[in-house]
């Protein structure tokens, strides 16, 4: 058996000859049978910039962490201007510098804390009036407290919800704003496997994750027609300081690499292509989803 015009004959017979294989320079070949139509509809080149960031404004809140950094790195890569909020405000300026690109304007770092709700307004307004825009949000920040549900304090659930559901909330809300006015946006949450599995000890942290989930799929609806894109990201395990006195149990960590189909905890790294791709033109269509990222842990 051998292969001809990419379908397989038989040795010793005849093969066909009206596929031929078609080259940069001979382009008034026929590909196909001269009986099927081709299609002008698409152009050489013309998905080769879906991908493009350029021209656009990334706010990465929570950016001096594992996965916020590695987004607002790639974004970076492809062209967008960055702008990196976060708690720790020393973290969030040596990030900004490393996510510095050549002819985007210089990347940005600002102190916020999103449980401030003036805190929020005042740092979007004054990112607003030194960029003009924002064109993409990413919602990296989180938290976790471990604990049995017996043992969570009123004030541990209450921080939970307030850094990973309310906070990502009031950020989206005063973003969405200029996004609104200008009929143009890209927001992307940090959700979790846990918006879909439970886990012992994590009642606080999967209340928030599921919450992302239906709050991402109600703006997507709310505003699909403004222009504006809503999604979130699921990651499984990821080797992040976020996880790292967790899974430095070596039980533990066997345990939660047995649950993951592919055998190995997720890495920042593998997060991009999909914050690329959902903050990008070419998920112009694509709303409301959350992709989980997870080595098939929630296909198993």
């Amino acid at each position: 058996m051998v292969l001809c015009g990419g379908h397989p004959v038989n040795e010793g017979e005849q093969p066909q000859r009206h596929l031929r294989l078609i080259k940069s320079d001979e382009s008034k070949r026929d590909v196909l049978p001269s009986q099927m139509p081709v299609s002008p509809r698409y152009g050489r080149g013309q998905f080769s910039g879906i991908f493009n960031l350029a021209g656009k404004v990334a706010l990465v809140v929570g950016g001096a962490g594992g996965i916020g950094g590695a987004i607002a790195h790639a974004l970076a890569d492809h062209g967008a201007r960055i702008v990196i909020a976060d708690l720790n405000g020393e973290a969030a300026r040596q990030m900004a510098q490393s996510c510095a690109r050549p002819n985007t304007g210089g990347a940005l770092a600002v102190n916020l804390d999103i449980t401030n709700q003036t805190n929020i307004q005042q740092t979007v307004a004054a990112i607003e009036r030194e960029t003009q825009k924002i064109d993409i949000l990413v919602n990296a920040a989180g938290i976790n407290i471990r604990k049995p549900v017996v043992d969570l304090a009123p004030e541990e659930w209450q921080q939970v919800l307030a850094v990973n559901l309310s906070g990502v909330f009031y950020v989206t809300q005063a973003v969405v704003r200029g996004m609104l006015s200008r009929e143009y946006g890209r927001i992307l949450s940090l959700g979790s496997v846990s918006s879909l599995l439970g886990h012992p000890n994590y009642s606080a942290y999967a209340a928030t994750k599921g919450g992302i989930a239906i709050m991402t799929k109600s703006m997507a609806t709310e505003w699909a027609s403004k222009g504006i894109t809503v999604n979130a990201l699921g990651p499984a395990y990821t080797e992040t300081a976020f996880n790292s006195d967790f899974i430095a149990n070596p039980s533990i960590r066997e345990s939660i690499v047995r649950s993951i189909p592919m055998g190995r905890l997720g890495k920042p790294e593998d997060m991009v292509g999909a914050a690329v791709y959902l903050c990008s033109d070419a998920a112009s269509f694509v709303t409301g989803q959350t992709l989980y990222i997870d080595g098939g842990r929630t296909s198993d």
